[in-house]
């Protein structure tokens, strides 16, 4: 290990990175279309400032941390889970205010992802004279903002697959009976996790079955996302929870329908309609997920059915993997997590990689991503 390297993993620069990853994650969910960042100032070894992105709009983690450290932030160092901006947008650049405040050192956890962008914040610093140094943490600087990350690269959401099943991988009975199959904490879980996404996505059969809500129903901080309803004909019950207004949450229909009398009508009522191209009679999932990356959408949470997340399955288009299990027993031949086509070969299986387990009681859930 070179001596560049050692200094990279030393325990003050690991130990500060963490605390402005910790700072990070207070803002996931209310900062979007904008990253999440932490950030804390050091002067002498002693913490002076601490801020975070708090809602999109408002200053970024650098100009809160920078104002409590005051003069303090003169000569010191600064770390930062996302390379400072150099561009004016809501806010001016974080990059000048650094330069203004006079700080020494820079700790970047991640290099911005935007092509238009990268690197300009990091060369604003070195020309100011500000030594910096980016990739410490990056990994799990990456993971705190992987929705911008995937967005802001490729145009489209990070898809997000949830599922509750049986120890036995049953996602309901024969008879089509899936509540509850997990505890109460797992629930409350998924509405945590509801409230930090930009939208949820079903397809009309889990609509017409469950007729779910489709909202975060939790105390304090309560955000509905955006539900979308994968629906190619348009065959949505007009009693369906998602249509009536019983809150504020907002419903596009995803459909290859382009008009008739059933939009007119679904639009009367408030709905929003997107009209897809084709993929064998249904809804093309790589069309909707560029129009729905094009509105801005950053992150999507795949909450059912089995049709719609084996056809994501196949078509490779779910980026993370939320799976949760229940110590019950189904037994018999209720339905699985995908419907359609699965591989023939195990060699063909998909592989998820970076796996973690969580417990929640006595479910547990596997996080895991594809290889």
């Amino acid at each position: 290990m070179t001596p560049w390297q050692i200094f990279l993993m030393t325990d003050l620069h690991t130990k500060m990175m963490k605390r402005a990853l910790v700072l990070a994650r207070r803002g996931i969910g209310r900062t979007s279309p904008n990253p999440a960042v932490g950030c804390v100032i050091v002067r002498d070894g002693v913490v002076v400032g601490e801020g975070w992105h708090e809602k999109a709009g408002a200053p970024h983690a650098e100009v809160h941390a920078l104002r409590r450290a005051g003069d303090m932030a003169n000569r010191a160092d600064v770390y930062v889970t996302l390379e400072p901006c150099s561009h004016f947008g809501r806010t001016p650049p974080c990059a000048d205010a650094l330069v203004e405040a006079g700080v020494a050192r820079v700790f970047v956890g991640m290099v911005d992802p935007n092509p238009l962008v990268s690197g300009k914040g990091i060369d604003r610093l070195r020309a100011a004279g500000i030594e910096v140094v980016a990739g410490i943490l990056e990994k799990e600087c990456r993971r705190v903002n992987e929705a911008f990350v995937k967005h802001v690269t490729t145009g489209m959401p990070l898809v997000i697959l949830k599922s509750a099943m049986t120890m036995d991988g049953k996602t309901a009975t024969v008879s089509g009976d899936s509540k509850w199959i997990t505890s109460d904490k797992s629930r409350n879980y998924v509405h945590k996790l509801r409230a930090v996404v930009d939208c949820i996505m079903v397809g009309v059969g889990t609509v017409m079955a469950d007729d779910p809500l489709l909202t975060c129903r939790i105390g304090g901080r309560k955000k509905d996302p955006l539900r979308v309803i994968v629906d190619s004909r348009l065959r949505i019950p007009d009693g369906a929870r998602v249509l009536c207004p019983e809150s504020e949450a907002k419903t596009l229909v995803a459909t290859i329908l382009r008009d008739g009398d059933r939009i007119d009508e679904l639009k009367r009522r408030g709905l929003g309609i997107i009209s897809c191209q084709e993929n064998g009679g249904r809804v093309d999932l790589r069309d909707l997920l560029r129009k729905l990356g094009a509105m801005g959408i950053q992150s999507l949470l795949l909450e059912g059915g089995r049709e719609l997340a084996g056809e994501a399955l196949r078509l490779g288009l779910i980026d993370k993997f939320l799976l949760f299990y229940a110590p019950k027993l189904v037994g018999g031949e209720g339905p699985g997590l995908f419907g359609g086509r699965g591989v023939t070969r195990m060699d063909d299986a998909r592989k998820l990689g970076n796996v973690r387990i969580h417990r929640f009681g006595e479910d547990f859930m596997v996080e895991g991503y594809p290889e």
